[in-house]
């Protein structure tokens, strides 16, 4: 029997709405059975990183990010790109676990997606950039950038081009198989 592995997904956007949650969302619907997600959807309640707080308690917010990523076995990380950047909520987590270590060696597919024929390409840049730095194991073939996401799914989450299922499924298996090599 395979053993299960928890991942932990993360949308980079706050709007109700947005195309990577929804990205999310179809992703974990379309994940083996052998990967169990939890949803962080707590961005908004994390206070701007400033390293005065981030003391041996910290934070009760930034306490339950870190107990989070610390529970998972991977994590999977959809974001749209602003500004030619990550959001700064997203930038903003990630600044909270730098020098925490809960991310330390952890399965980590990163997607940007965005409408634009760019497919968030800068945000991905940056977001892997973040990650290399606080020594996430990035699955690098498995993180895409898809440009034109309005077109390849539609508004109620379900993912309408053949090609772009195709490769996400094979982002999740590679997650798969990442996190089993880990416990290996």
């Amino acid at each position: 029997m395979k053993k299960e592995f928890n991942i932990l997904a993360i949308s980079g956007s706050l709007r109700n709405q947005s195309s990577n949650t929804l990205l999310l969302h179809a992703m974990i619907k379309l994940a083996p059975p052998t990967l169990k997600f939890g949803v962080y959807d707590e961005l908004n309640d994390l206070p701007h990183f400033n390293p005065d707080l981030d003391v041996e308690e910290g934070p009760a917010s930034v306490q339950n990010l870190r107990a989070q990523l610390k529970e998972s076995d991977g994590v999977l990380i959809c974001t749209p790109e602003y500004g030619n950047g990550v959001p700064g909520v997203l930038k903003n987590a990630l600044d909270w676990v730098v020098s925490s270590g809960e991310w330390l060696n952890k399965p980590t597919v990163a997607i940007a997606a965005s409408p634009s024929p760019m497919g968030g390409d800068k945000a991905h840049a940056s977001l892997l950039l973040t990650l290399n730095m606080i020594n996430a194991k990035v699955l690098n073939e498995a993180s895409l950038t898809i440009p034109y996401i309005t077109l390849k799914m539609n508004k109620q989450g379900v993912i309408i081009d053949s090609e772009t299922q195709h490769a996400l499924e094979n982002s999740l298996l590679r997650l798969a198989d990442a996190c089993n090599q880990m416990n290996e």
